[in-house]
């Protein structure tokens, strides 16, 4: 039996790079969240980003700290103090042994309104040094009613590639079977304590359960959250109604374009019918030249599918909070009949 062939390191890096798996859970820890709660919620209602660090272990990425960036302005020499205020960030994290791996960022919204064509290019930039990023996106609004708004998301990889060839046609859409519920991939969050934390934590407990009344979570007016998500709602499906007259308009000037090409064809040929009786040459039957044949270009799909996916979003935070308020109004129905 012949002795098997040493690989380098580099050869079993690759092939294990390669055969890395999906990515399965994004594993928070507590003090991770708080972070983001407290940065997003102090500079609520404008947005705010930060930095994820952590590490890529197999199906599983680790968040296990964060630090918020500087608020953005436009000027170029702020941003460039932006980037500065970065790498110092992660020197000084290195120069205390914590983990200064960057796994993606995190950033605030409102009313869920972040799939955009800028958390896309993000998503991009990220992507170019590292392979399996996510953005944890947190929404006060949304966290205001009860529950913890906090989505892990990341860009398909169908997607991705696609989005590289800046070619959003309907043909090569149906050709990569791709429609808009597959541009966002969301990641479950599973948020992870050590176990010094978790002893404090069970210390730190009373021994009753409940020591006073939450009356808050009783309340019965929702119809400020209701009437901005409406608002959105409404200003989504007009955009979404632009959107669609762009492509009737390609359309109709596509039809109009494909029966002047026919009208001319049928001169050509009935002229080439001509020339032969008379034994010319026959002309030939297109003419790239002829403003007819230029093909016009199809507009992008892209912002129709954005816009359609922060529709069906906007319709969920509707249904959730309508959901709560109908259990909520039963409930007190029955503390009023008891």
């Amino acid at each position: 039996m012949a002795n098997a062939i040493p690989r380098s390191f580099l050869q079993v890096a690759a092939k294990e790079e390669v055969a890395a798996p999906p990515l399965r859970v994004v594993q928070i820890e507590g003090l991770v969240i708080l972070k983001i709660i407290k940065h997003c919620k102090e500079f609520s209602p404008a947005l705010v980003t930060g930095q994820l660090l952590g590490l890529d272990v197999g199906s599983v990425l680790e968040v296990t700290n964060c630090f918020p960036f500087p608020v953005r302005e436009e000027d170029e020499e702020l941003e460039a103090e932006g980037a500065n205020y970065q790498l110092e960030m992660m020197r000084c994290l290195r120069e205390v042994n914590v983990d200064n791996n960057t796994v993606g960022w995190y950033q605030s919204t409102l009313f869920g309104s972040f799939q955009t064509v800028e958390l896309i290019e993000t998503f991009m930039n990220y992507q170019e040094n590292i392979k399996r990023c996510v953005c944890i996106v947190y929404d006060p609004s949304r966290s205001d009613q009860g529950v913890l708004a906090l989505k892990a998301l990341k860009l398909s990889d169908s997607f991705m590639e696609l989005y590289k060839s800046n070619n959003f046609t309907g043909e090569k859409l149906r050709e990569k079977n791709l429609s808009w519920v597959d541009i966002f991939e969301e990641i479950p969050i599973k948020v992870s304590n050590s176990a010094l934390i978790s002893a404090f934590m069970t210390e730190l407990e009373p021994d009753t359960p409940v020591t006073q009344c939450d009356y808050e979570r009783l309340q019965l007016s929702t119809n400020p959250y209701l009437e901005r998500n409406v608002e959105f709602l409404i200003e989504c499906m007009d955009d979404l109604s632009m959107e669609q007259q762009k492509f009737q308009f390609y359309y109709r000037n596509l039809s109009r374009q494909q029966a002047q090409q026919q009208a001319w064809l049928q001169k050509r040929r009935a002229e080439n019918m001509s020339r032969k009786a008379a034994g010319e040459e026959p002309l030939p039957e297109e003419d790239p030249s002829n403003p007819v044949f230029k093909p016009i270009p199809e507009p992008s799909r892209l912002d129709s599918f954005l816009i359609t996916n922060q529709i069906a979003n906007y319709c969920n935070q509707i249904n959730g909070v309508a959901g709560q308020s109908f259990s909520r109004l039963y409930l007190m129905k029955a503390l009023h009949e008891n």
